[in-house]
């Protein structure tokens, strides 16, 4: 990583009602760029004093306006004498605070079975298990081989089993839905612990739900399984959290005045993504194909870095050293993305998955897997 001045920044000017006492901005704000890879992610964090940041905002006419309460991560190297021994960690919910599939899984599908009038259709816990195994956790080819085995419903068309599988997959996720929020799934063994240890440990604790695939309203009910005071000892980033962060508004250009550098930064990454897409096609049209570059992914996993950003402003710690435990691929391909450290606990859903860029892979909480004195030391593995 290298420092460098805030280009984003450099229009601005931090002026009173009667334009003077101008301010330079770069006395404040510093952008952090890969070096190799300045287009694709424009992390920005705040390097205001402590000293001097509440007289600064506090000033009429000496700051920049913002739509909502902006959380900043300090990175200046006077606020802590040892800036190595800083640390915050961040949590997924799914996968890491609840194994929803280890736990509700088989059952989400009998009820699915039930719901769909298929009463010759229940899985045991052997059945089950046997089904993972051979089709790999494969929901749709379970089902596949599943029906094959014991016949398909007398009444459906061949050329309707597609949409069949699709509808009891359907339903199964809404079952699921409502098993993860009732008061009777559990959390992961050791979570609790773990965050008691954080907090008495003294190291900011956050939990991340912006890029929750089941919805930051499931997200936040297992959540609410921690009870009140243990969620008072962490900070939750949904979707709104992100928005307001100095992060989130700075790509979303709602925070910043128009006209300013951050408005041609992001027309840059229009024009290199652009760029991309005609360099594809030269190609393609040699080879005499037609092709289409994929922005879907990419947005996904811009949606996943400035979660993961906004959860590093809002610890109050330097994204790079924040620790994120990610539950699946979303998350360790963002951490990956900006350079901060993951490491993965395995789930029922991806007990078999690989993950090269994680720093560990654990099973769980406390003991030999995962707990806060590891994660000081760095012992990971």
């Amino acid at each position: 990583m290298e420092t460098a001045s805030c280009s984003i920044l450099n229009s601005l000017c931090f002026s009173n009602k009667n334009n003077n006492n101008v301010i330079n901005s770069r006395r404040y704000c510093c952008l952090y760029a890969p070096r190799r890879n300045p287009y694709l992610v424009l992390p920005f964090s705040s390097t205001f004093p402590r000293t001097r940041r509440r007289d600064f905002f506090s000033s009429p006419g000496k700051c920049l306006h913002f739509n909502h309460p902006i959380a900043f991560c300090s990175l200046s190297s006077s606020d802590n004498p040892n800036p190595s021994q800083e640390l915050a960690v961040l949590l997924e919910v799914e996968g890491v605070l609840m194994d929803a599939y280890r736990v509700g899984n088989r059952q989400a599908f009998n009820v699915a079975f039930r719901k769909l009038g298929l009463d010759c259709a229940n899985w045991s816990e052997p059945v089950y298990l046997d089904l993972v195994r051979k089709c790999s956790g494969d929901e749709e080819r379970m089902l596949n081989l599943y029906f094959n085995r014991i016949g398909w419903p007398t009444s459906l068309p061949t050329n309707e089993r597609g949409p069949f599988i699709k509808s009891v997959l359907r339903e199964k996720k809404n079952a699921l839905d409502e098993f993860v929020m009732s008061k009777s799934s559990p959390l992961r063994p050791g979570v609790e612990s773990f965050i008691d240890e954080a907090y008495h440990e003294g190291i900011p604790l956050v939990i991340v739900t912006a890029y929750s695939k089941s919805g930051d309203k499931i997200a936040r009910s297992i959540i609410e399984k921690l009870g009140h005071e243990r969620i008072s000892k962490v900070k939750i980033v949904g979707n709104e959290e992100v928005k307001r962060s100095f992060y989130g508004q700075l790509v979303t250009n709602k925070g910043l005045s128009s006209g300013s550098d951050e408005q041609i930064a992001k027309e840059a990454i229009k024009a290199v993504s652009a760029e991309k897409q005609k360099i594809a096609e030269d190609v393609a049209s040699v080879l005499k194909l037609s092709v289409e570059i994929d922005t879907g992914s990419s947005e996904s996993l811009g949606k996943t870095v400035a979660a993961l950003r906004a959860g590093a402003e809002y610890a109050g710690v330097p994204f790079q050293n924040c620790v994120l435990i990610a539950g699946n691929q979303t998350g360790v391909a963002g951490a990956e993305r900006i350079g901060m450290p993951c490491i993965v606990l395995r789930s029922s859903l991806t007990s078999r998955a690989e993950f090269h860029s994680a720093k560990a892979i654990m099973d769980g909480f406390g003991g030999a897997d995962l707990t806060i004195s590891k994660l000081c030391q760095k012992k990971w593995s």
